[in-house]
């Protein structure tokens, strides 16, 4: 991106907010990679503007420290237990951050409470942070979704984009969609155990 003379500022004249969307979970065990699995098709379904950084974290912890303090919006996709039915969505927000992390919500629970107490105790805490997450249908160890989570992905994928809009970032939808390189692996997969049991 070219350098600037002044700082770059949005529509209602503010400096643009750094946005960092994060894609956790393990995509070995099926459902648990329902995060990176969201935030890959965000990436492969829209163009984001140059404020917004797209992260694969995986199942990474203090790695992400960094890019957490110079966001001033963060937004986590993550596989969540909500002792809901399975395939619900869910978002926690800003003060209910602290709420969420009082029972085990997040298989990524402590790495991402500690990330955020951190930056807390630093002052450091971004000023919007989001959880946008779904409860798990299998979590047994194989790559790709199962049916009824891939079946929501297209919701979860969309509340992601809605939180961008609620930090002030348009989405643009691509002309023509992108495989994702889990979404491949994914396919191949499958292909490989039609194969198998032909």
């Amino acid at each position: 991106m070219a350098a600037e003379s002044q700082p770059s500022r949005h529509a209602a004249g503010g400096p643009v907010p750094r946005v960092l969307v994060i894609g956790m979970g393990n995509v070995l065990m099926r459902d648990e990679g329902i995060g990176v699995r969201a935030v890959e098709e965000l990436e492969a379904r829209y163009t984001l503007p140059d404020n917004v950084r797209v992260v694969d974290g995986g199942t990474t912890g203090m790695e992400l420290f960094e890019p957490m303090r110079n966001a001033d919006c963060l937004i986590v996709a993550d596989a969540v237990n909500a002792g809901a039915p399975p395939g619900t969505r869910v978002r926690i927000a800003n003060e209910e951050i602290r709420a969420f992390f009082q029972t085990k919500l997040s298989n990524h629970q402590l790495g991402l409470s500690d990330l955020l107490a951190l930056l807390a105790f630093k002052g450091e805490m971004p000023r919007h942070v989001a959880i946008i997450g779904m409860v798990p249908h299998l979590l047994d160890n194989r790559l790709g979704l199962s049916e009824p989570a891939a079946e929501g992905l297209d919701a979860m994928v969309g509340m992601l984009v809605d939180e961008l809009a609620r930090v002030g970032v348009v989405a643009t939808p691509r002309a023509e969609v992108r495989a994702g390189h889990w979404r491949r692996q994914a396919e191949l997969e499958r292909l490989e155990a039609v194969a198998a049991c032909a």
